[in-house]
């Protein structure tokens, strides 16, 4: 679709007008917008559009979307789907070997699990190797409780963050604001990071690399306009 609206605004309702006519998710509902940051940077993804629209250029857009169909008609379910990465979270599952790599881990993994531990007063199982190993019980739960407060629209900011980087505990503490965006990345690329020192990267990797930071940052971005 190219663009044919001249004026973008926003009604009294928070909804984003084309020329007077309200935009509409895929699911044909009215674009509107609760909070006034997140209302800006949608108009400005509408108003910057020049020729045909690209949806990778519009994350705020599309995380709304995403908020407004996807997750708001059942929320404690999309809550419970994220919440299953807390069962295997990268954070917990660390490298046998070389000792570079186990340190790096340490530096970067062990002060977010801290976190975690302090504030959701839980206990994780740290795995040494691939092999899968069941979190406790009452750990799983908590984390679900901590995700099953959160609004549809704090989960929408929080499922690339989540499902980019592997880790929940991670992304609770970004959307807790215990960590920054940039420590978060640096914390779930730690492996992957790892590999590019001892190997380099190809083309195809450094796209895919690129397409994750862009859509892991859009969520953290997400986060911040709607804190």
């Amino acid at each position: 679709m190219k663009r044919f609206w001249t004026d973008v605004s926003v009604d009294a309702e928070g909804v984003v007008r084309l020329d007077g006519k309200p935009v509409r998710t895929p699911g044909r509902v009215p674009l509107a917008l609760p909070y006034p940051a997140l209302t800006e940077a949608v108009v400005a993804e509408w108003q910057a559009v020049t020729g045909e629209i690209d949806p990778r250029a519009m994350p705020m857009t599309g995380l709304s979307n995403a908020a407004i169909d996807r997750i708001a008609p059942d929320p404690l379910a999309f809550a419970a789907n994220l919440a299953s990465f807390g069962e295997s979270d990268l954070l917990c599952y660390r490298a046998p070997e070389p000792p570079p790599l186990i340190a790096r881990q340490a530096e970067l993994w062990d002060p977010l699990l801290a976190w975690a531990q302090a504030r959701y007063d839980v206990h994780f199982e740290i795995v040494h190797g691939i092999m899968h190993n069941a979190q406790p019980v009452a750990t799983v739960a908590r984390l679900l409780e901590a995700l099953r407060s959160r609004s549809a629209w704090e989960l929408a900011g929080l499922s690339p963050v989540v499902t980019i980087g592997g880790s929940l505990i991670a992304a609770l503490a970004l959307v807790e604001r215990a960590a920054s965006a940039e420590d978060i990345w640096r914390a779930v690329e730690a492996d992957e990071d790892w590999q590019t020192e001892q190997w380099g990267r190809d083309e195809i990797s450094v796209a895919a690399l690129e397409s994750r930071r862009r859509d892991f940052f859009a969520g953290a971005h997400f986060l911040d306009l709607i804190a």
